[in-house]
């Protein structure tokens, strides 16, 4: 487990010294509360780009910590927020409760509070929801795909496991959490496989990321695994996908990413997949060619849309 701690902690402290991002917003809300509940992890940062505009499209950008997080909002700032904002996104990056203060799926009702506040309060914060792109690296990514393939499930269930997947959170219940395009940065796919195609066997049953997110070993409820994973959602009506893993990413493995490209396939939805050579866990990775992709699959999706 202190392993983990201290990768992530290296894979974050890397990230905070990739960018400044200050300088390209002409406007900024910090800790902005989207739940109404004054909590840290309930609270979302929004910027917007430099060029002048009466309104300006959306993308919710999430960080990644394996769960284990409620306050890395600004990570996301550091690795490709700058980038978003300078192809003319405006940038939402929320923060979410961590495995430590609830389990599944309190990860999920909080991104989707989110989409729902930004819905009810565009004109407040100069934002043109009738494009909301998503993205996230890691367990972000993971949260970013699950609202991808869940913009129209509301309940869901597997033998005797049941899941809500849109909650009660924030006061904005009647609003749409669907999203128009998804951007997965090597995030967890399938929570019943991560651990058995990773090249190694890195955590011991008790303290994985993903036992410590669901609350139980696999062994005990793999139903409920299937309900956090987003491949089980995947249907004709989801969003296109682009998709960015290396191949040598030894915490989250890059099969992950194949199930969920050969899924959305299957389904018949518009997907991208991009392997980086030599990439491992976000090193490799955060590198201007692959935020080029991100903003070019962004901007021809809300092309497409309107």
């Amino acid at each position: 487990m202190k392993t983990l701690y201290l990768r992530i902690t290296l894979f974050i402290s890397i990230m905070f010294n990739l960018q400044v991002y200050a300088q390209v917003a002409s406007r900024h809300w910090r800790d902005v509360d989207y739940a109404g509940d004054s909590m840290i992890y309930h609270k979302l940062d929004i910027y917007l780009p430099e060029i002048q505009k009466e309104k300006y499209p959306v993308v919710i950008a999430i960080y990644g910590s394996a769960w284990m997080a409620n306050n890395l909002k600004e990570s996301v700032m550091f690795s490709f927020g700058k980038s978003l904002l300078d192809a003319g996104f405006a940038v939402v990056s929320p923060n979410h409760r961590s495995s430590k203060d609830a389990l599944f799926p309190a990860q999920i009702h909080d991104i989707k509070a989110v989409i729902r506040f930004i819905r009810a309060n565009s004109a407040k914060y100069s934002l043109d929801t009738s494009f909301i792109g998503i993205t996230g690296f890691s367990s972000g990514g993971h949260l970013a795909a699950f609202a991808g393939t869940t913009g129209n499930v509301k309940q869901f269930t597997l033998g005797n496991a049941s899941v809500d997947i849109e909650g009660q959170v924030g006061k904005y219940l009647n609003y749409s959490t669907k999203v128009d395009a998804v951007v997965d940065w090597f995030g967890p796919i399938d929570l019943l496989s991560i651990d058995s195609c990773r090249h190694q066997k890195m955590f011991d049953e008790k303290n994985a990321p993903e036992v410590l997110l669901m609350g139980c070993p696999m062994a005990q409820n793999k139903d409920k695994y299937r309900l956090a994973s987003p491949i089980t959602y995947i249907d004709a009506n989801d969003p296109p996908f682009l998709i960015l893993h290396g191949d040598k990413d030894e915490l989250v493995p890059y099969c992950q990413s194949e199930l969920l490209y050969n899924a959305l396939k299957k389904a018949g939805i518009v997907v991208e997949y991009i392997v980086v050579p030599g990439a491992g866990h976000g090193q490799g990775m955060f590198e201007d060619k692959y935020y080029r992709m991100m903003t070019d699959f962004f901007i021809k999706n809300m092309s497409n849309k309107h």
